[in-house]
C-alpha cells in the first residue's frame, strides 16, 4: 500500500539526503493503516511538487514523544548530536497538541529511501 504525507522543507531534505530515517507522527487513524513493507510518498510543502518515495522498514509505538526521543536519540531524525530531548519534543509540540499526543500516542516510522 502507498501512503502520502506532507513535510516542510527541512525534514524533507533530511530524508532526501538519507540523514532522517525515522518519521514521527501521531498514531492516529491514518497512521494505524501503515504496515511493514508499505511505501510512503512524501510531498514537500508548500508547493507539493517535489516528492520522495520511501519504504516502511519498521514501526515503533510510544505513549509520548519524549520516550521516543529518549530511546532513539538524535541521529535517526537527522538532528544535531547536541540537541536535547526537550528540544526535540518542543519541535513536535509546535505541530501537535499535548491533548492529541495523549489521545493517540506517537509512532516512529522507520523508513528507507527508494527514490
Amino acid at each position: 500500500m502507498n501512503h502520502t504525507m506532507k513535510l516542510t522543507s527541512n525534514p524533507f531534505e533530511r530524508i532526501a539526503k538519507g540523514k532522517k530515517v525515522i518519521e514521527v507522527r501521531l498514531f492516529d487513524d491514518k497512521r494505524k493503516k501503515i504496515k511493514l513493507g508499505d511505501n510512503i510518498t512524501f510531498f514537500e510543502l508548500p508547493t507539493l511538487k517535489k516528492t520522495i518515495k520511501t519504504e516502511v522498514i519498521g514501526l515503533s509505538r510510544f505513549n509520548d514523544f519524549k520516550t521516543l526521543f529518549e530511546i532513539f536519540g538524535t541521529n535517526p531524525f537527522g538532528h544535531p548530536k547536541d540537541m536535547l530531548v526537550d528540544e526535540q519534543v518542543q519541535r513536535m509540540m509546535e505541530v501537535y497538541s499535548k491533548e492529541d499526543e495523549k489521545k493517540f500516542g506517537v509512532l516512529g516510522i522507520h523508513i528507507k529511501l527508494i527514490s
